[in-house]
């Protein structure tokens, strides 16, 4: 079991915030398929502050009784901008306020945020103690950072200096990706930084984070590293299986066989549910169609499917595309190359490249 603070996590996998992604809809059909703990996507604070209750923008803050427990994710510059951000997020009702060291998209460091405090240990220590001294004493505050701005002995100087003043103020559990914020999301992910974490500081709550595209990759992290848990983040996407997967494999049972294409249609058909209850009409087959590249890997005609949900323009060609490919119940595939997925789409749809752009803050959201 994974404890937070006071908040006892029944399972070690759970769902990573994604910006542009780990949306209301993601986040409840997640916990529908087994996980036992998700984390919101990243808000820039002073987006959270100064957010009105509209019913365009309401669902950045919803939180419904079967989501908790559930975290938000907290970005931004100015230590003194934190506080009332995390208050507020506070009172919207998340559990868990996670403070985001990790972004490596020039959004964020471009605009001293993210990773980008990785180099300034004093301002980012500073935010961990306004924002713990801000929220309630019984609300975890947890912390996620990168292997540092870069490989140089200084930039592993300030990490560490970091984490030892996080854990003396009393950040519940820090989330560790072993790239640092030059690598963004290419090269390996090194593990190993995870297991010189584990043993500076062998009694702190960690989790890890990086390449993990597969049950079997959370369990293997788990047992290689000696972490408390791990965040499924870009393997959750179009991938809410991963959850029970791990489950079962966690205890002790063989890896469950690949969604079956009737399995695969009910979570497509669950999660456009989820859009259409929390979001805005014009926003949902948009928002839906961000994970459809990743759902149609699960099918037995990849291509195709993956053409076919390019191409859907309205609800009624998305629907028809699950009529048409996934009519017929046929086995299910594991995705051949889970960390390297992409989508060629024409007009104004944008090419998603899951290794550059998956987490990089959308506008809308975070600006």
């Amino acid at each position: 079991m994974l404890q937070l603070g006071s908040i006892p996590i029944s399972m070690p996998v759970v769902q990573a915030a994604l910006s542009g992604y780990s949306d209301w809809p993601m986040r409840a059909l997640a916990r529908e398929m087994g996980a036992p703990y998700t984390i919101a996507e990243v808000v820039i604070d002073t987006f959270v502050t100064s957010l009105k209750e509209r019913s365009r923008t309401k669902h950045h803050l919803l939180v419904t009784e079967a989501d908790h427990p559930v975290g938000a994710q907290l970005m931004g510059a100015d230590p003194e901008t934190f506080p009332a951000a995390a208050v507020r997020l506070v009172q919207a009702g998340f559990d868990v306020i996670d403070i985001n060291f990790g972004c490596p998209a020039k959004k964020a460091s471009g605009r001293c945020r993210g990773g980008y405090h990785l180099g300034q240990p004093e301002t980012a220590i500073r935010i961990l103690q306004l924002v713990r001294d801000a929220v309630p004493p019984q609300i975890p505050v947890t912390l996620k950072m990168r292997r540092g701005i870069d490989d140089s002995e200084r930039s592993r100087e300030q990490v560490f200096q970091i984490l030892q003043a996080a854990f003396e103020y009393g950040i519940a559990g820090v989330t560790l990706h072993g790239r640092t914020v030059e690598q963004k999301y290419v090269g390996p992910s090194r593990w190993e930084f995870l297991k010189q974490v584990r043993r500076e500081f062998p009694g702190k709550t960690l989790l890890g984070s990086g390449d993990l595209f597969t049950a079997v990759d959370c369990v293997r992290m788990l047992r290689e590293t000696g972490v408390n848990g791990v965040t499924a983040a870009r393997g959750a996407i179009g991938n809410p299986w991963i959850f029970q997967q791990a489950a079962a494999l966690l205890r002790g049972e063989p890896l469950p066989e690949a969604p079956d294409v009737h399995q695969q249609r009910d979570v497509l058909r669950r999660h456009m549910e989820l859009a259409e209850f929390a979001l805005p009409a014009e926003q949902c087959l948009r928002q839906v169609r961000k994970f459809c590249i990743f759902y149609s890997a699960w099918h037995p005609e990849f291509l195709q499917v993956r053409q076919a949900f390019a191409t859907a323009g309205t609800v009624e060609a998305w629907n028809g595309v699950l009529s048409r490919w996934y009519g017929e119940n046929r086995p299910g595939c594991f995705p051949k190359n889970p960390g390297n997925l992409s989508l060629e789409s024409s007009g104004k749809e944008e090419v998603v490249r899951p290794q550059e752009a998956l987490l990089i803050p959308q506008d809308s959201q975070s600006a």
